[in-house]
């Protein structure tokens, strides 16, 4: 029985599963939005909830902490600069994950997931480009 057993193990032993969902979330933050397969984005929803939620405590342990899991140290940059910002009145529920249907060359269900806020990043990176050319 699979009481309580929550990690979704996506058919890959659990290096390769940490390496999966650690280049997903930098996919994510990176570009804001991602196309994956529906069980991908599943798995990682908690995950990058889970670096959001480090990111707004924003303290030396919390960005340590996620650089030991992105090892992308421009990523966790974006995250606690901009996406941090981003979320910091929502208390739960960073990301949206919207059903695509199936990939037509297996028959795979597809889904993106992508930040609720955004807008607010958009917003921000609007002001911050702005403030650069003056």
């Amino acid at each position: 029985m699979r009481h309580r057993k929550k990690t979704v193990k996506l058919q890959r032993d659990s290096a390769h599963r940490r390496a999966l969902l650690a280049n997903l979330a930098c996919s994510l933050i990176e570009h804001g939005r991602i196309r994956t397969t529906l069980a991908k984005a599943k798995a990682l929803r908690p995950v990058a909830e889970k670096m959001v939620t480090l990111a707004k405590r924003g303290d030396l342990h919390a960005r340590r902490q996620a650089v030991a899991f992105l090892r992308q140290k421009d990523t966790v940059k974006k995250l606690f600069g901009e996406i941090a910002a981003a979320s910091a009145d929502r208390k739960g529920g960073y990301c949206r994950i919207t059903k695509l249907g199936a990939r037509t060359s297996d028959s795979a269900p597809m889904a993106y997931i992508e930040w609720t806020d955004v807008e607010e990043m958009a917003l921000a990176n609007s002001n911050s480009q702005t403030a650069d050319e003056e």
